[in-house]
């Protein structure tokens, strides 16, 4: 759980130190899966509404009727607070509660109509999935962090989506900041034991479990969720893996807005991590790609699954799904 204020510069920012969707571990290793819905009596309908459509995609949801001291009354006890309300009635009664952006629960409003979910603390630690969730709702996730409002995978997204979770909450400051400017590379994995010394402009990740397989995939513009989730299990059948083992699935950023796949990846609660094209290109795969020639990016399913996997290498080598998608497995 947490919250955050925002800095000048649109980063996230908290005086104190300390992971897709609030079903993954967010940034203190816990898994923020409880949520509450605090609305008016005139707006109980749309909130059974809200909890009826996102219930299967949390451990549990409460619905709780607004009153003056409802959030002081209910503040640690979830994990996400959906406010259906005006965004100055939930900032005002939630202010003077706010310490620490690590411990403090997400917070995101809607509108009755259910037309704008809008983050307004905790970004990247649920409040921003939980406004993505609520746009199966037909709300526009308005979003406020720097990185996302960007079209960038900040460092707590990134720890999301690879089931890990950040060590020294200080450092996304700096490293969100790189995120923003291009200057943040790909994260490194460490294989221990080991002993590392870093400053406090590195932020550590640590997983929350150890080993698994990533799923390495391309597809042409538009492809369905269906194609991917297909796509994927059909690979998973030529090796010894299961869907349970997938860490995350890993793309290229000229990817990471492909719908079909986010809906697949969101249906699985999986992450999506995304490489750059030189990551890519330092991690190219064995399977020839008429991409490299045309537009200079190698093919995105290996280098994919090789770039993202803990040891760098394939399971499996890319394989075709009805000329929609490609997917690879690397651990």
């Amino acid at each position: 759980m947490s919250s955050g204020t925002e800095n000048a510069d649109g980063t996230d920012d908290s005086s104190t130190d300390s992971g897709s969707h609030c079903s993954t571990p967010d940034s203190d290793g816990e898994v923020a899966e409880e949520i509450a819905i605090v609305s008016f009596e005139r707006k109980m309908e749309t909130a059974e509404k809200i909890r009826a459509e996102l219930e299967e995609r949390y451990e549990s949801i409460e619905i709780l009727e607004y009153h003056g001291d409802v959030f002081a009354d209910h503040w640690g006890e979830y994990d996400c607070f959906i406010g259906l309300m005006a965004s100055g009635i939930a900032m005002r009664k939630t202010a003077g509660l706010l310490d620490d952006k690590w411990d403090d629960p997400a917070i995101c409003v809607v509108d009755e109509e259910l037309t704008w979910a809008i983050p307004i603390t905790g970004g990247h630690h649920g409040a921003n999935q939980v406004a993505q969730d609520l746009a199966t709702l037909g709300a526009v996730p308005a979003m406020t962090t720097a990185s996302e409002a960007a079209g960038k995978q900040g460092v707590e997204s990134k720890a999301k989506a690879m089931d890990a979770h950040v060590v020294n909450g200080d450092s996304t400051v700096k490293t969100n900041l790189a995120v923003l400017d291009d200057e943040l590379g790909p994260v490194e994995r460490l294989e221990g034991p080991r002993a590392v010394l870093v400053g406090d402009d590195v932020t550590v990740l640590k997983r929350n479990k150890r080993g698994g397989i990533v799923l390495g995939t391309g597809s042409v513009s538009g492809a369905s969720k269906d194609a991917f989730l297909a796509a994927w299990e059909e690979a998973l059948e030529r090796t010894d893996h299961e869907m349970s083992d997938v860490e995350f699935v890993a793309t290229a950023t000229r990817k990471a807005e492909e719908e079909g796949l986010l809906e697949a990846a969101r249906e699985l609660d999986l992450g999506v991590v995304v490489f750059d094209k030189e990551t890519l290109l330092e991690h190219e795969g064995p399977t020839p790609s008429k991409s490299k020639e045309l537009i200079g990016w190698p093919g995105v399913s290996e280098a994919s699954a090789i770039a993202g996997g803990a040891e760098q290498e394939l399971v499996l080598e890319k394989r075709g799904y009805e000329n929609e998608v490609t997917v690879a497995i690397g651990r």
